[in-house]
């Protein structure tokens, strides 16, 4: 089975709410580190068809900001993963993940520490 994996998007950012997001980023890793992406636009936000479009295209994985307690178990119960409660630009939250090293509660922005512009590690 091939990895796919599904980040709500708001601009340039991950949705800071999975109900209210109207659209979404697709990404498959494919055979030998290749990956496929595309951009869904929702004609309106809801989390039900949010749901229904996670199962229709068979993601495995959805990283996500906050996120109903209800739509989390389903897609648990789904065989989901579900990394929530990220915030940040969702590029930088696919590579973390990418790379292993993305965990539920992820604060991505970058910072200004003393007026100089900080990468967050």
């Amino acid at each position: 089975m091939l990895t796919k994996i599904l980040i709500p998007i708001a601009a340039d950012e991950v949705a800071p709410r999975f109900d209210l997001a109207a659209e979404v980023h697709i990404v498959t890793l494919l055979r030998g580190g290749d990956t496929e992406d595309k951009t869904v636009v929702l004609p309106q936000a809801s989390a039900e068809k949010l749901c229904h479009l996670i199962l229709t295209e068979n993601i495995t994985c959805v990283i996500c900001g906050a996120i109903e307690e209800e739509y989390f178990q389903f897609l648990a119960w789904k065989k989901i993963t579900v990394i929530d409660a990220v915030a940040g630009p969702w590029e930088k939250a696919l590579i973390r993940h990418l790379q292993g090293d993305l965990s539920e509660g992820e604060m991505l922005f970058d910072r200004i520490v003393e007026g100089r512009h900080v990468d967050h590690p």
